[in-house]
């Protein structure tokens, strides 16, 4: 299929009308799902939508997030407010080849659909990094995941691949890098939902959550300058057995790295990541717990019945007031009594018939 279809995720092939139809599709599948058959809340969105819409010019944004089902994207882009059908403005993502790209059909769906395929386990030199890294020297925008897989368990931020760090690093404008963290997802979409299966559509009726950090700054240059000479000290990067793989030497900004430098540079900036993505899961579990916290007593008040209202004690004068009250109100409907039986008594006037 020559370099898995690169040629269908070009913006001008066919005037790019099949990928305006494929995100309209897609987008509009996705705010269906997120916001209508489902509720979704979204922290700190605002910093999302301005990077999307106007960062400068030339610069890329690199989001991560963790992975919770094999529908997080687009559904994670179906939040109110976000342009999930502008195709101008969609990410680009990376994609399992063994999911997204088994057959031509779905090759070139998902080639239109702005994704690039990677190999799991291929390291992070394989051939399609180097499309991904084009899509960011081009200043545009990746979405990737760096766990590396599905995982559906409440549990902390796993280790990080090193092949986002990698794309950080070689870049020849260093991105924005943007943390996010998420969860519902698992629900609406379980890998063992029925016989060990996903369902055939998306559960409703859930409730998904994302979590929007704040950008990440790296100093790329004294970070390398840093992992050389780390990495010469240090033996746990420069022994033989863990400069094995033979990477080649990459020189970005002006700097030569070797395995040894890379690994420990590499191992850094994903730390940094990991670190500020379980931030994020921590804030969202402190919200749900601040959340239950305020909300059971005033549950627990609406299921108790109301105290007894205690009787108001009179005020001084107030006898004297309502005895007037009551004599007014009698004397009123006395006089209305009278005019009525007087009214009933006369006789009614004579009116002229007309034929």
């Amino acid at each position: 299929m020559g370099r898995k279809m690169e040629w269908a995720g070009r913006e001008k092939h066919m005037a790019g009308i099949p990928r305006k139809m494929v995100f309209m599709a897609v987008g509009a599948f996705a705010k269906a799902v997120a916001t209508l058959l489902n509720t979704t809340s979204v922290h700190n969105a605002d910093t999302l939508l301005r990077l999307v819409r106007s960062r400068p010019h030339g610069i890329p944004l690199l989001t991560v997030s963790n992975h919770m089902s094999t529908l997080d994207d687009p559904l994670l882009w179906g939040f109110k407010g976000f342009p999930s059908v502008d195709s101008k403005l969609a990410r680009w993502a990376l994609a399992a080849e063994d999911i997204c790209f088994k057959n031509s059909f779905l090759t070139y769906f998902f080639r239109l659909g702005k994704c690039i395929p990677v190999t799991r386990g291929g390291g992070i030199y394989q051939e399609h990094m180097n499309e991904a890294l084009r899509c960011l020297d081009n200043g545009a925008w990746l979405h990737t995941f760096p766990e590396g897989k599905v995982c559906q368990e409440d549990a902390p931020i796993r280790r990080l691949k090193w092949g986002t760090a990698s794309l950080i690093v070689r870049s020849n404008v260093t991105p924005i890098v943007l943390p996010m963290v998420h969860g519902g997802f698992q629900e609406v979409m379980p890998e063992k939902y029925f016989l060990d299966r996903r369902p055939p559509f998306p559960l409703c009726n859930k409730k998904i959550r994302i979590m929007i950090g704040e950008p990440l700054e790296f100093d790329i240059h004294k970070m390398m300058q840093s992992a050389i000479s780390k990495s010469r000290d240090d033996p746990v990067f420069s022994s033989t057995e863990t400069t094995s793989r033979r990477w080649p030497v990459i020189s970005p900004h002006g700097l030569d790295l070797d395995e040894a430098a890379q690994r420990c540079l590499y191992s850094t900036i994903s730390e940094q990541i990991q670190t500020a993505m379980e931030k994020l899961r921590s804030l969202a579990i402190y919200n749900t717990l601040v959340t239950l916290t305020i909300g059971f007593p005033l549950f627990l008040s609406f299921l108790s019945p109301p105290p007894p209202t205690p009787p108001a004690s009179p005020r001084p004068g107030s006898a004297h007031r309502s005895a007037a009250y009551q004599e007014i109100s009698l004397s009123l409907s006395h006089n209305l009594l009278s005019a009525a039986r007087h009214s009933a008594a006369m006789p009614l006037p004579c009116l002229p018939l007309y034929n």
